[in-house]
């Protein structure tokens, strides 16, 4: 007969809870000798080492059950979700949930604060794996959402797609909410299976109204848009920066290159020809970028602000700032011709763009120009303008024959040259949408991308040779069922991706190189994106695949990322460059915090998406009916998903929609295809659609397929097995005779129609 030992370890050694039948033929026994075992299993449960669960299964003490219902609540340092479990009556932390991916042809991979019905198995470290069985609705909460009236009361469409139901609000639980009000209403008790009651306790504004739109997306994702008293009173308290011990920089014409709707400028380049005889060709550049560490120091108001936040959230309207307008848009914003504090650093290339070595430097700078990127381009292209003319030969173009050789550099080194452009919404004198089109991409844009790599690769190189703590940018290679997935997918274009190869950034753009059209690179880029690793922040050095870089950390951008306000922090200290460095009790913590804003990030990129769909919705509203060229970049069970040529904008073809035929769908080769005309809806097709729906609420948009029309794809048909080909919408000749047959039994089943009729 087994020991008490024996018994727990079996079950502890289980994936699953077990039933007294297990363990009895496990330990092969039988007949009376279950009366023992009955007893020895009360009385490890009596102990405390045992609990029993449903159906009489035994279990660990503090294990979880089988099936359980599970919330996703962080990402880990490959971007893979973590879970816990929804009810948790032990003392102590949960163990760790980690959920194990569908396959290509799951829905949607789970985010922060899904809920999930899941089947779990323990591992022998204590964890657990969960095989998701299906998504569950958000829990009972807030609810943000449309208000209209219904005849005394009325109703709130949730925003949240996920969110089937409508609320029902009673006219006293209403606060006077007017039809078409953006509203923020709890959810009150009520019946399982009835639609809910709220009561609104917040109205924000008309819908389709700029600032509402924003705020849609702030409210539901918990953005925090307040800065709290002692915050706000220390940006009012900080004042401009004398010289002192710094670098005097101010001689130099550093000038600042961004977007012409920046809200903040947190960095400067300048660049010349090096001087030094043994590098002849040479190049030598500054990268600045204000120094937040000055005014942002560990332990304070405005510290702990910053780290709540983890970076700022763009929006087309506005911007919620990691740090206080003061500082953010003021103090530590490297406007022209004011002093500002910086930290620099000085780097020196070769004739082909190598860097030979940098050094850092704690600064006072003073920009003599702030360019957009237009200006720029338009500068070098020889189309000055009243500021740049004066700059044009001694600052601007050593800055783009810098670029040049470090463009050699880059070329060498293949880091992943994707092609996806920025959905850019442009409104009028009026405050109204004018347009939406793709953001214009000129070499500056590039320019200033591979200064600002070449400061951060130098930021990562140096605080890993003096061993200092860093916050990596980490992006890690992607797996080999990703890869699988996108070698079926590509050879459906008809683009050729080895099988089982090994990946590298230079065979991704190898298969870039293949597509045929812009359209068809943005199409491509698209898809190797979502085959990637999602990158992270972690004091784990794991590398950059997209990069194709051992060193990276973020340091350019401090006003808006918490990560590089941890870099400059490290580096002073690291470097003994003044006050503000990173303190011992912080670096402790690195592990933590970059779990965190890496989860901050991943919400702000969904907020910012969303709340572009909402802008973009808003704007075709009124082009429902009109066609559109469009692109399939997706296609499911449930139809086509198009992104239409223009705006950028994503719109669903339902299934229906698509004619009038049977599709079956091939989830392996991403296709729909005609069970009765043989007619193949496929990855990548050019379509002509109909704008049929604009949901400005959920910022989706339904359109139907257009046949024949100038534009539309020669879909093909793919012969069915004893079926000649047909036009579609016409009955194959086998078929029509079919149905002319008059057996007996077919009349009696015509004539009893007729009768119905």
């Amino acid at each position: 007969m087994p020991t008490k030992e024996q018994v727990r370890s079996f079950i502890d050694e289980s994936e699953t809870p077990v039933g007294k039948r297990e363990i009895a033929r496990a330990f092969n026994i039988k007949g009376a000798d279950r009366i023992y075992l009955k007893k020895l299993l009360k009385e490890l449960v009596d102990e405390g080492h045992l609990e029993k669960g449903r159906k009489r299964e035994l279990a660990p003490a503090g294990a979880l059950p089988a099936v359980a219902v599970i919330e996703v609540e962080r990402l880990d340092k490959g971007g893979e979700p973590v879970a816990r479990p929804v009810s948790w009556q032990e003392d102590g932390k949960p163990p760790l949930i980690y959920i194990v991916p569908q396959g290509r042809a799951r829905s949607s991979a789970p985010g922060v604060g899904d809920r999930l019905l899941a089947r779990l198995a323990r591992q022998k470290d204590g964890t657990y794996e969960a095989r998701v069985i299906r998504h569950l609705e958000a829990a009972a909460g807030p609810v943000l959402g449309v208000y209209s009236k219904v005849g005394k009361d009325g109703r709130v469409q949730p925003t949240n797609r996920k969110l089937k139901k409508e609320v029902i609000v009673r006219a006293e639980n209403s606060m006077g909410a007017q039809t078409g009000e953006v509203v923020l209403c709890d959810i009150l008790p009520g019946k399982a299976f009835a639609l809910p009651e709220g009561r609104v306790t917040q109205r924000i504004g008309p819908m389709g109204d700029a600032a509402s739109l924003s705020l849609i997306a702030i409210h539901a994702h918990g953005i925090p848009d307040v800065f709290d008293d002692a915050a706000i009173k220390e940006a009012l308290a900080a004042k401009p920066v004398s010289l002192g011990k710094r670098t005097d920089l101010r001689g130099l014409p550093l000038i600042t290159i961004d977007p012409a709707d920046a809200r903040d400028r947190d960095d400067a380049v300048w660049a010349a020809p090096d001087d030094d005889p043994n590098n002849e060709g040479g190049w030598q550049a500054i990268v600045a970028i204000a120094d937040v560490a000055h005014y942002v120091t560990h332990g304070s108001a405005l510290d702990k602000a910053a780290r709540l936040r983890g970076n700022s959230v763009y929006f087309p309207d506005r911007v919620v700032p990691m740090l206080p307008h003061e500082l953010s848009s003021d103090l530590c914003s490297l406007h022209e011709n004011v002093d500002r504090p910086v930290m620099a650093v000085r780097m020196w290339f070769d004739a082909e763009g190598n860097k030979l070595r940098h050094t850092f430097m704690r600064a006072l700078m003073r920009s003599v120009a702030s360019l957009t990127y237009r200006q720029a381009q338009n500068a070098h292209d020889g189309e000055t303008d009243d500021k740049t003319d004066m700059l044009r030969d001694d600052v601007i173009e050593p800055l783009f024959s810098a670029y040049a050789a470090l463009k050699k550099a880059r070329k060498k080194r293949q880091p992943l040259d994707l092609d996806l452009p920025e959905r850019q919404i442009e409104f009028g004198e009026d405050g109204f949408i004018k347009a939406v089109h793709k953001r214009e991409r000129f070499e500056a844009h590039m320019l200033i991308e591979e200064f600002m790599i070449q400061a951060n690769v130098s930021a990562a190189e140096t605080l890993v040779k003096l061993k200092r703590p860093c916050m990596f940018r980490v992006h890690e290679p992607p797996t080999a069922d990703k890869m699988l997935g996108l070698h079926e997918t590509l050879g459906e274009m008809n683009i050729r991706f080895a099988k089982g190869q090994v990946v590298t950034t230079a065979s991704l753009n190898r298969v870039l190189e293949q597509a045929d059209s812009e359209i068809d690179r943005e199409l491509v880029s698209s898809l190797i994106l979502r085959s990637q690793s999602q990158a992270v922040y972690s004091p784990d050095n794991l590398h950059h695949f997209g990069l194709h870089l051992q060193n990276y950390a973020h340091f350019t951008s401090p006003i808006r990322r918490y990560a590089d306000l941890l870099v400059h922090r490290s580096l002073i200290a690291a470097l003994k460059l003044g006050d503000g460095g990173l303190k011992d009790e912080e670096a402790v913590e690195f592990e933590e915090i970059g779990t965190d804003i890496s989860a901050s990030e991943r919400r702000a990129m969904v907020a910012e998406r969303e709340t572009t769909d909402r802008f973009t919705a808003v704007f075709l509203a009124n082009k429902v009916g009109e066609i559109f060229q469009a692109k399939v970049s997706g296609v499911t069970r449930a139809g086509l998903f198009l992104t239409l040529d223009d705006s950028g904008a994503d719109a669903l073809a339902p299934i229906s929609t698509l004619g009038n035929d049977f599709f079956n769908f091939d989830p392996e080769k991403h296709m729909l295809i005609g069970k009765r005309t043989g007619e193949v809806f496929r990855l990548a097709d050019r379509l002509a659609v109909r704008l049929r729906e604009v949901d400005i609420v959920t910022g989706s948009m339904i359109v139907e397929v257009e046949d024949g029309r100038p534009g539309t794809a020669a879909r093909t048909r793919r012969p069915q097995p004893g079926r000649k080909q047909t036009s579609p919408g016409k009955v194959p000749l086998k078929a029509a005779k079919k149905k002319k047959r008059t057996t007996p039994k077919g009349k009696k089943r015509a004539t009893r129609r007729q009768e119905k009729r």
